[in-house]
């Protein structure tokens, strides 16, 4: 952790200086040239500009519209950073949009209503299941009924070929926060923000099902790095396709698993298997577990200078955008980073891996955020 943590330090140093102000302008025809960090997919503008604000370190980004026609790469989100927390240059550009993240802003962590819908954009890929409808308002409206649907494509009725028209896709992208590194490191604490969103809400409480000391062989679907078998089980109680799951507490790895026909259980030391919950309230109390010694490395906003890791569990809990953080105690090796609180969060909003030009169909996210009366 001591050289990352370096130039983490240097960065999140920097993040604390980033300019505060709020500005939800959108910049028709300006590019911000350069300074990139990641390139996303989004169907328009404001969809872009939601997954900047969601992004840890992003400050500001250029999407290129559906009609950019100097390439292929209409629906691309730039995510941008500098350490001045502002573009280095702006220039005219035709078929981009520019804009800056709303984290500024003070408002709740975005978990929007995204109630636009797309034609002639496909939202390609991340199928988990399919099924013939009369309209896109029936599509949608199984989307927003179904926990694991995010999003949505479907093919019309001049759709060809025509044996797909009616067609109806829902499609996943993960709702809960994901670490992104996990592993051993002396002198450190992470943990999570009790407000993090690691289940599915309902009214009707369940207990997990853990089998301890126990592995269930094979039928590998993902692979994660998880500190706790609780957070596993939230990944697989997310999944739509995961039956069963695995976690090694030796290197933190959380394997999906996916065989509806049987699962075989297997003695072993260390690793704690389990079923997924469905349509019920988990048991999040794990939430407020400090894991000592055990670093959540990565996707850093900022850090501040705390007296203990339980100041730090609490700012992270009262930040409207912390999922997780990471506390350096004195027992860390380096004593620069002493009483150092790293807050952090990953994307959670729906986010299609790949968006396509498609003549005759539809594409639309689900309705679970939108007030009544939005077409719920």
């Amino acid at each position: 952790m001591g050289s990352y943590l370096i130039l983490v330090g240097v960065l999140s140093m920097c993040t604390i200086c980033f300019s505060q102000e709020c500005n939800t302008e959108l910049l028709t025809n300006e590019d911000f040239p350069g300074t990139d960090i990641l390139h996303l997919y989004a169907p328009d503008a404001e969809h872009c500009q939601q997954l900047c604000t969601q992004h840890h370190s992003c400050q500001f980004f250029t999407f290129l519209r559906s009609d950019w026609s100097r390439d292929k790469r209409n629906f691309y989100c730039y995510l941008k950073s500098t350490p001045s927390g502002e573009p280095n240059s702006r220039t005219a550009l035709l078929g981009v949009t520019s804009g800056f993240s709303l984290k500024p802003c003070n408002q709740a962590p975005p978990q929007p209503c995204l109630s636009n819908v797309y034609q002639n954009v496909d939202f390609n890929g991340d199928d988990y299941r399919s099924f013939f409808t009369g309209d896109q308002e029936g599509c949608q409206r199984a989307c927003t009924q179904d926990p694991y649907c995010q999003y949505f494509t479907y093919a019309n009725d001049v759709h060809t070929p025509e044996n797909i028209r009616y067609k109806c896709h829902l499609k996943f992208s993960w709702p809960v926060p994901r670490t992104p590194i996990v592993e051993r490191t002396a002198g450190v604490v992470s943990g999570f923000s009790s407000k993090a969103p690691m289940s599915q809400v309902s009214d009707t409480a369940c207990q997990a099902k853990l089998f301890p000391n126990t592995a269930v062989p094979g039928d590998h679907l993902k692979m994660f790095t998880t500190a706790t078998p609780e957070h596993c089980l939230s990944l697989c109680s997310a999944h739509p396709s995961c039956t069963f799951f695995a976690h090694n507490s030796g290197n933190f790895t959380c394997n999906l698993k996916n065989n509806p026909d049987e699962m075989v259980l297997k003695a072993k030391a260390g690793v704690t298997s389990g079923i997924p919950e469905r349509f019920c309230q988990l048991d999040n109390s794990w939430l407020t577990v400090p894991q000592v010694g055990i670093d959540f490395r990565g996707s850093d906003m900022r850090f501040e200078l705390m007296e203990d890791a339980e100041t730090c569990q609490k700012t992270c809990n009262e930040d409207a955008y912390c999922q997780f953080y990471t506390y350096v105690t004195s027992e860390f090796h380096n004593n620069d980073y002493w009483k150092r609180c790293y807050l952090k969060r990953v994307i959670t909003m729906p986010s299609p891996s790949k968006i396509v030009k498609t003549n005759n169909v539809v594409s639309g996210f689900h309705l679970r955020n939108c007030a009544k009366g939005s077409g719920i």
